[in-house]
């Protein structure tokens, strides 16, 4: 038998530490290229970006992700990005994918879901977007979170969660919500009294006045509803209590209170507490008022109205007895020509958004601001 040759061992033991060396040079190369490697597309994109190439930009964080799955910072670039294209079904896979990560810290969890419940929000799925929203609580988003439910709430008329959300916010310490709130309420009592529950729309309309006793719609929608009923004195003081407590509002309701005080007997009283309010803000709706308690001095105060304030509605009004008197053929076409120049002017704007709308809203349609439609029209502003 042949004894085993130590020989070999002297070249065994330096290849294979030649070859430990090798391998460990080649790792310590490749780890200095990776990171350039993904590094190059994201600063690609970056630079695109910057440059509002938004479609390249895309494809470049894609090719990052690829080299990199791990970087956490490029999936929440490319489902923001996403978000903002309105690609938001991608958007949604994105953060759906960093959900799914169990190795994910809490913190970062709670980004993605706070991503996640945006992308639902922005797409209009809002049973879903009010689950992710609601999965934050607890969280360093919750705060957001609600602000952004008490947004959605109001967007599908989900008045009740509407104020219990602003309620908690107003706990929480984040501000006054006390006029919303009284929408909320006021909304609430008219879906109630469209549904044949008189005594729970007044108690909703009372609830808004004690939650906002200085917010003027429970104020407004109390004295309608006394006037329907023919509770005229009633009725006119609410509307006094609205004159006192903000005038410029009272002017929605000038030709409710003339109506109220007729039905009760107070038309002279009326007339000159009308008269009063003119001469503190004068506008065309108080006219309009005057006129119903009495038809006989109209024209003389719209003429003087005239000479101080010019506008075409106060013109088409005190045009329409004196054309009166000439013939059809002449002053029908005339009325409707300046009636048709003044009707734009009788429009309410939106001061958040310039929404222009015939009637008076108390959240515009537009940009679904609350209190942001001044009560006189866009001529008399």
């Amino acid at each position: 038998m042949t004894g085993f040759d130590a020989s070999w061992l002297l070249l065994i033991i330096p290849a294979a530490f030649a070859l430990g060396w090798l391998a460990s040079r080649l790792d310590i190369r490749q780890g200095k290229r990776d990171p350039r490697d993904a590094a190059a597309p994201y600063f690609k994109g970056l630079n695109l970006l910057l440059n509002e190439q938004q479609d390249k930009a895309i494809d470049a964080f894609i090719e990052a992700v690829q080299l990199d799955p791990d970087t956490v910072e490029l999936h929440f670039a490319l489902g923001n990005l996403f978000r903002r294209r309105g690609e938001t079904e991608r958007a949604v896979r994105v953060h759906e994918h960093l959900l799914q990560r169990g190795d994910l810290p809490e913190s970062e969890r709670h980004r993605a879901q706070h991503a996640l419940a945006q992308d639902f929000f922005k797409a209009g799925l809002f049973d879903r977007a009010e689950a992710a929203y609601l999965a934050l609580k607890g969280s360093a988003y919750e705060l957001d979170a609600e602000l952004a439910l008490l947004s959605l709430y109001e967007r599908s008329r989900d008045w009740a969660h509407a104020a219990e959300v602003a309620a908690q916010l107003e706990q929480r310490g984040a501000g006054s919500f006390a006029p919303r709130r009284a929408h909320f309420l006021v909304e609430q009592a008219l879906l109630a009294r469209d549904a044949g529950h008189a005594d729970e729309a007044r108690a909703l309309i009372d609830k808004a006045k004690h939650i906002a006793p200085a917010h003027p719609r429970a104020y407004v929608q109390d004295g309608r509803w006394k006037l329907e009923a023919g509770q005229h004195e009633a009725a006119l003081q609410c509307f006094e209590v609205l004159a006192n407590l903000r005038l410029s509002t009272f002017l929605l309701v000038a030709d409710d209170y003339a109506l109220a005080a007729l039905g009760a007997g107070q038309a002279p009283a009326a007339l000159a507490r009308l008269k009063e309010r003119y001469a503190e803000e004068p506008a065309l709706s108080l006219l309009t008022s005057m006129k119903l308690l009495d038809p006989g001095g109209h024209a003389e105060r719209l003429l003087a109205h005239l000479r101080l304030h010019p506008s075409l509605n106060a013109a088409s009004g005190l045009l329409q007895p004196l054309l009166a008197a000439h013939a059809l053929e002449v002053s029908a076409p005339l009325q409707r020509a300046v009636d048709a120049a003044a009707k734009p002017l009788l429009r309410h704007r939106c001061a958040a958004c310039g929404f222009e709308a015939l009637h008076y809203f108390w959240q515009c349609p537009g940009c679904l601001s609350w209190d942001s439609f001044p009560p006189r029209p866009v001529e008399e502003l």
